[in-house]
C-alpha cells in the first residue's frame, strides 16, 4: 500500500449542478457546492505544508470537497463511506486518515470519500465546528447519496469513518442528522443526510452526545495511551450505545498512542483495525457484493 498520496487539481466544468476535478493522484474531486460554500471566507488561498513525517497537511479550505475512490466493479459491496480526516479543527492531515484509508477501503470493495472540510479553529477563522464544519460533512453525506446510482453506492448503506477532530465530526453528523431539505431550491439537500453507520478513530467525543435507540451502529477503535479524555470516553461511549442497544464493536488497543490512522509503520496489532473494520462491516451485513 501507498503511505502518501498528493492532492491538487483543476476544474473541469459542472455537471449536475457540482463542481467536478481531477486530482494529483488520479482520483476525481468533487466540489461540494457547484458555485461558492454557504459563508464561506474565500480569502486566503488553500495551502499544503509536508510534515516532518512527510504527511501533507492541508489549511485555509474554503470551497469543501470530496475526492472519489471508487472500487472496481468485480470488488464492489456497495456500500460506501464519508472519510473525515482530523487536524485540530484548525489543520486536515489528508494522508494517513484521508487518502491512505480510502485506497484501502476502495480496494477492498468500499467506495470512498475523503472529504475537505472548512476549519473552525485555525487563526482568524470564522467558521464553527457544529456549524460549518458539521455542515460541510452533511453536504457530503447528501452528495454521495444523490449521486449513489452514478458511483454504484447503495443510499441505504453510506457510513462515516473520522479521525480525531473528524471523529467529533463523524459523531456529530450520526447525531445531528435530517431526512432532507424538501424546499431547499438546491437537489442535493432534498436527501437525508443521516449516516447509517459510524467509525470514531481515536475521536474527539461532542459534550453533548445525544445519543438514542436510533443512533447510526458503531465501530470504534483507540490507544490505550491517549488522552483519558478520548481512551476513556470512547469507553463511555461503548457502554452508552451498548445500554441502548446499538449495535457496537470496541477496541482499545495498549501501548498505543493518538493518530495511528493507516501508516506503513503501524506495528500490530493496531496495523489491523482497518481489518477488523471490514469484518465488522460484514458481520452488520454492510458488504453485499453487487
Amino acid at each position: 500500500m501507498k503511505r502518501f498520496f498528493r492532492v491538487g487539481g483543476m476544474a473541469l466544468g459542472l455537471i449536475a449542478m457540482t463542481a467536478l476535478g481531477q486530482s494529483a493522484n488520479g482520483h476525481l474531486t468533487v466540489q461540494l457546492w457547484a458555485n461558492s460554500a454557504p459563508d464561506s471566507q474565500g480569502s486566503t488561498p488553500e495551502t499544503m505544508r509536508v510534515a516532518p513525517e512527510g504527511d501533507h497537511v492541508i489549511t485555509h479550505v474554503d470551497q469543501p470537497s470530496i475526492t472519489v475512490y471508487l472500487p472496481g466493479a468485480d470488488k464492489a459491496t456497495g456500500a460506501g463511506v464519508v472519510v473525515i480526516p482530523g487536524g485540530g479543527h484548525s489543520e486536515l492531515w489528508i494522508d494517513h486518515e484521508g487518502y491512505a484509508v480510502a485506497e484501502y477501503l476502495s480496494s477492498h470493495g468500499v467506495a470512498a470519500f475523503v472529504l475537505k472540510y472548512r476549519l473552525a479553529r485555525e487563526k482568524g477563522s470564522t467558521y464553527t465546528v457544529e456549524g460549518t464544519e458539521l455542515g460541510d460533512v452533511q453536504r457530503a453525506i447528501r452528495t454521495v447519496r444523490s449521486r449513489s446510482e452514478e458511483w454504484g453506492v447503495d443510499k441505504a448503506r453510506i457510513g462515516v469513518i473520522g479521525f480525531s477532530a473528524g471523529g467529533e465530526l463523524a459523531a456529530l453528523a450520526s447525531t445531528r442528522s435530517d431526512s432532507g431539505k424538501q424546499d431547499a431550491a438546491d437537489a442535493v439537500d432534498h436527501v437525508s443526510s443521516r449516516p447509517d453507520f459510524q467509525a470514531l478513530i481515536y475521536p474527539g467525543l461532542p459534550h453533548d452526545s445525544r445519543l438514542t435507540a436510533d443512533t447510526p451502529k458503531a465501530f470504534l477503535a483507540c490507544g490505550a495511551m491517549d488522552q483519558a479524555r478520548i481512551s476513556q470516553g470512547l469507553a463511555e461511549y461503548y457502554l452508552a450505545l451498548a445500554r441502548l442497544k446499538v449495535p457496537t464493536e470496541l477496541h482499545i488497543y495498549a501501548g498505543t498512542g493518538h493518530g495511528f490512522g493507516i501508516r506503513s509503520n503501524n506495528p500490530k496489532p493496531v496495523a489491523d483495525w482497518p481489518e477488523l473494520f471490514l469484518d465488522w462491516m460484514a458481520t452488520e451485513k454492510l458488504l453485499r457484493h453487487t
